[in-house]
């Protein structure tokens, strides 16, 4: 019996009727999602607009509550601050990772000892690129129930190609927050040649290139395909480089014209975000024929086609430069090439099909619309999903994600649900206590972000660790599954080489009743899960800040004035008792207001150091 997850009523059923899978394209600019009908792939009008692009802008309302789409759009001038766009460029990203990109947006980007995950601060509510992504997803959620009339609970999510597996992730999160039971991740360039029917027919072999330039990331993919199967040879890019920095270039090229400094953009940001949306009408205009001619306040703003040309064109070179990269790792020669696919809407711009006609010696094929075309195949590899065509293969795949427990009682998923099998994958950790030599290692299978509410298969211990610092030792966890299911956990500690492991039988111990409870669970849960997880990590955070601040303090009592150490004091004082009270936002808040005041304190405290050990340097025999 197939059993089904009913999301209104949240009970498990066992109607015979399919699923509805949709497909997504979670894009940087503009999202959409799609689905088959009568066999053929079809976009879904957005609710809030004419056509069925969803912009991928978030606005928080002064009343608390959110916008999504073309109605947050209109307040990207009125309102910046609160107004959140290019949230995929955030995916996955570090503080330093986004430096270029901090300079253009109205609203303001803290940095985060996660690694993977950048804080946005709108009010005094810290949000990350997960949630606000979580809000766009169901907005196409709420889209498509609208319009097919039925509830919707699963998807298929595109992302880049080069998305690391943290990126995958967090778009697997968001998509569970937005209530969707996420089956597969697919690559877009694979999507996309699924949209132009390649790889449909088993029979078929081609070399396909995939240029793909959206509003924020480009990427260049270079795709084999045979026997049904897509194997990606090698993909290139920029992850900062789109539709996006187009704009940019006219707005650099308005500002030189009219003395605009780059201070007064920073401060103004209401102007800034009216040259930003006045240059992106400018471009779509030349782009059509058409010369601009507009003022933004007292500013004269003229653009016509061999100007934005002129501006962009280092720009399309950096892209072609990617390309000759991609060509070259995946051991191919231009001529090797069957395809080339176009994808994104900034490839509209005709300066990039002349460049790579010239280049490849064939013209790129643009047939489908390039906005749609990712969400398209996405659907059609949906309906492969829905078991609605039989002739295409699908491999084995893990039926819940695998990981570890981390600082209070956090899963860490290592492997996700539904990776292909067999499949290795891995991430490092450290430890959290001064000179600790032991490290419990617990294994995990299930989809909520606490593991109390998963099932544990296993644990062992990595013993003898040299005695270190909390956050030296460098502790490498891999999971491998093999083509019969077993999973292997190795631990190894990489300063010492001292390692572990453990082989686990029951990975797939479970039946498909406990499985489809278990997802159930999480999507009920997701809302709950992900604010006890961001609770716990700004608790772990702030602890590590506490502990630091301390140390500070007792370190540098003779650098800084009492009154100085006492606010400090004062300030770390203060972020106890927030971790006390358990309001993440509140945490978040005294994390940076104790950040922002330490941080000058620990530059100078450096400088002093760093004088005082140059100061007690001997000079010998002129050896140092």
């Amino acid at each position: 019996m197939k059993l089904s997850i009913d999301m209104k009523s949240g009970d498990l059923t066992s109607e015979q009727s399919k699923d509805i899978i949709v497909g997504i394209d979670l894009g940087t600019t503009n999202s959409l999602v799609a689905y088959i009908q009568n066999g053929e792939p079809q976009t879904i009008i957005s609710s809030h607009g004419h056509n069925a692009l969803t912009p991928s802008v978030v606005h928080f309302t002064d009343e608390g509550s959110i916008e999504v789409g073309e109605t947050a759009k209109t307040h990207l001038i009125s309102d910046p601050d609160k107004t959140i766009f290019s949230v995929k460029r955030l995916m996955g990203k570090s503080y330093a990772d986004i430096e270029a990109l901090r300079t253009s947006i109205g609203y303001e980007i803290i940095d985060s000892e996660d690694q993977e995950l950048v804080k946005i601060k709108v009010g005094n509510t810290f949000h990350n690129p997960v949630t606000l992504s979580a809000e766009i997803l169901k907005a196409l959620k709420a889209d498509a129930e609208q319009h097919l009339k039925t509830p919707v609970s699963k998807a298929v999510i595109t992302v880049p190609a080069y998305f690391n597996d943290a990126q995958r992730q967090a778009t697997r999160d968001a998509g569970k927050i937005a209530g969707l039971d996420v089956l597969r991740i697919v690559n877009e360039p694979t999507a996309a040649s699924l949209a132009y029917g390649i790889g449909l027919d088993r029979e078929h072999k081609s070399n396909i290139a995939v240029y793909d330039l959206g509003g924020g990331t480009f990427d260049i993919s270079i795709l084999h395909l045979e026997d049904g199967i897509f194997d990606v040879l090698a993909t290139n890019g920029d992850t900062l480089l789109g539709g996006d920095d187009f704009d940019r270039a006219v707005i650099a090229y308005w500002t030189d014209i009219h003395n605009i400094a780059a201070e007064q953009l920073k401060s103004d940001t209401a102007l800034n975000q009216m040259l930003r949306i006045a240059a992106e009408v400018a471009k779509i205009s030349v782009c059509n024929g058409m010369v601009y001619n507009n003022k933004v306040r007292e500013y004269e703003l003229y653009l016509d086609n061999p100007t934005f040309e002129s501006l962009i064109s280092p720009l399309i070179e950096q892209t072609i430069d990617c390309c000759i990269l991609a060509l070259k790792d995946a051991e191919m020669r231009i001529d090797d090439i069957e395809n080339i696919i176009l994808v994104g809407g900034s490839t509209r711009v005709p300066l990039v099909s002349r460049r790579l006609e010239e280049v490849f010696g064939k013209k790129p094929d643009n047939s489908l619309h390039p906005d749609e075309v990712v969400a398209l195949g996405a659907a059609i590899q949906a309906d492969i999903l829905a078991g609605n065509r039989k002739d295409i293969l699908l491999l084995d795949v893990t039926p819940l994600s695998l990981g570890i427990e981390t600082v209070g009682g956090l899963m860490d998923t290592i492997i996700p649900r539904n990776s292909k099998v067999p499949h290795r994958a891995g991430r490092q950790y450290t430890t959290s206590v001064d000179g600790q030599r032991n490290l419990r290692i617990s294994v995990y299978q299930g989809e909520r972000d606490l593991v109390a509410n998963n099932r544990k298969l296993g644990e062992f211990i990595l013993q003898g660790i040299p005695p270190m610092a909390a956050g030296l030792p460098k502790i490498e966890v891999h999971f491998i599954i093999d083509a019969d299911g077993i999973l292997t956990v190795k631990a190894k500690e990489l300063r010492s080489d001292v390692h572990a492991a453990v082989e686990i039988r029951s990975t797939y111990g479970i039946s498909e009743e406990e499985m489809a409870l278990m997802l159930l669970d999480s999507i009920k849960n997701a809302g709950d899960d992900v604010q006890k997880r961001a609770l716990l990590e700004a608790i772990n955070e702030a602890n590590n800040i506490i502990l630091a601040a301390d140390k500070f303090i007792k370190q540098n009592q003779q650098i800084f004035t009492n009154d100085v150490l006492e606010q400090l004091k004062s300030l770390n004082d203060n972020l106890k008792t927030k971790v006390s009270e358990e309001n993440k936002d509140a945490i978040e808040l005294a994390m940076k207001e104790l950040n922002d005041y330490s941080s000058p304190l620990a530059h100078v405290a450096l400088d002093i150091n760093i004088q005082k050990a140059l100061k007690d340097v001997s000079v010998d025999d002129g050896r140092l």
